[in-house]
């Protein structure tokens, strides 16, 4: 007589050793909390606090009305492809044809996705910059690969150094991946940083997958670079961009990955069998995005200058914990091992006791242990409130 079979029998190893996304988590934490009637703030997210601007909004609508409702090419429409292409050439300086070279995908995520299904496999090394994002490590374990965490020193604000580099590659790897402006330091790579990345790339042949999708949300005039500007770099480097933050389109899941068509094909390939194409008149808004005014961009950028002043100072104030300026994005990673070397623990704590949720460090990798996660991507009154609500537990200086 044979044994019935539980559930969790017919699961995937690398589903059942897959770990939920933890800042997804924190949000869903705080929501049951709200709905328990409990005052919670939730800076677990990051999402902007703003309404998609109205000139997106209105293509989107007056696509829908014109009958664009039905699928368009797997690699996205042609109005859209064609935006993309602009501004890669005008913003990044990445020259990248709207025939070929681009990918238009549901979400930035999907397509980082897509190109570890493309490109990793058993056997396979992926060097992940930490702290990083708290998804780059299953995509690359879902796809049989193995991630190797490269923690950044966090009392040398996280640089990129060619010494941590050598450290950490192995004879089998294959990509090399960042992210700038970073989630969760809110550091912007400078250009001698860039430099050392792409010699060592070039250096030890490694395909590089740069995360730009903050790449407007900086601050004190600093620059973003793309690395595939490099020399050596274009035909190995896949840029990743989406308009969620910038425009603030979360919801609209609309992304794209710009690089060498025949490393763009192998992605299409995918694609065509994942999602055929992303939503059709969430495409015509994001080119009214790409063509249309960028001051709005502007605008959201001087509210989070604000509130990264506004939560600079005041998490400075509090005993026990610190922060510096951060240079891009829109995340405060505070540093308060002074407190509890636990993260996990703290930020248990601090929902318990104050109602506010944030991100424990340590769901970004180890060199993030000790530090805490704050979106300021709300309201400066949520933010003002967190601030008084964490002297009141810590005490001020």
């Amino acid at each position: 007589m044979s044994t019935q079979r539980t559930n969790q029998d017919f699961y995937a190893i690398r589903v059942r050793e897959a770990k939920p996304s933890p800042t997804l988590a924190v949000s869903e934490a705080a929501r049951q909390l709200k709905a328990e009637g409990v005052d919670v703030i939730d800076l677990g997210g990051g999402d902007p606090d703003f309404t998609t601007p109205q000139h997106i909004r209105d293509a989107a609508i007056a696509a829908m009305n014109a009958g664009d409702t039905h699928y368009v090419g797997g690699a996205g429409t042609p109005e859209l492809r064609k935006a993309i292409s602009n501004k890669l050439q005008q913003d990044n300086r990445i020259v990248a044809h709207h025939n070929g070279d681009i990918l238009v995908t549901p979400g930035g995520k999907f397509a980082l996705y897509l190109a570890a299904q493309a490109f990793v496999e058993p056997g396979v090394d992926v060097m992940v910059l930490e702290p990083a994002w708290v998804s780059y490590v299953p995509i690359v374990e879902l796809a049989g690969g193995t991630a190797i965490h490269v923690g950044l020193d966090p009392d040398d604000n996280f640089a990129i150094t060619r010494e941590v580099l050598e450290r950490h590659v192995t004879s089998a790897t294959r990509i090399i991946m960042l992210n700038s402006p970073n989630n969760p330091t809110g550091r912007v790579m400078t250009r001698e940083e860039l430099e050392i990345l792409a010699s060592f790339a070039v250096e030890h042949d490694l395909m590089v997958w740069t995360d730009e999708i903050y790449e407007k949300i900086i601050y004190d005039g600093r620059e973003h670079i793309s690395i595939a500007t490099f020399p050596g770099l274009i035909e190995r480097t896949l840029t990743f961009i989406g308009l969620s933050k910038a425009y603030a389109m979360t919801g609209w899941r609309l992304g794209y990955v710009a690089g060498p068509k025949a490393l763009i094909s192998q992605l299409s390939k995918i694609n065509s069998h994942a999602t055929t194409c992303a939503t059709s008149f969430a495409q015509a808004g994001g080119a009214a995005a790409l063509n249309g005014p960028q001051d709005t961009i502007r605008e959201m950028v001087r509210s989070w200058d604000r509130r990264r002043h506004l939560v600079a100072d005041g998490v400075n104030r509090i005993q026990g914990l610190k922060t510096g300026l951060v240079e891009g994005a829109f995340y405060a990673f505070v540093d308060a091992r002074e407190i509890d070397t636990d993260s996990v623990r703290l930020a248990d704590r601090i929902l318990k006791d104050v109602h506010v949720a944030v991100v424990p460090g340590i769901a970004f990798g180890e060199s993030g242990e000790g530090h805490l996660r704050l979106s300021f991507a709300t309201s400066d009154d949520a933010l003002q409130r967190t601030i008084d609500r964490l002297t009141t537990l810590f005490g001020s200086r």
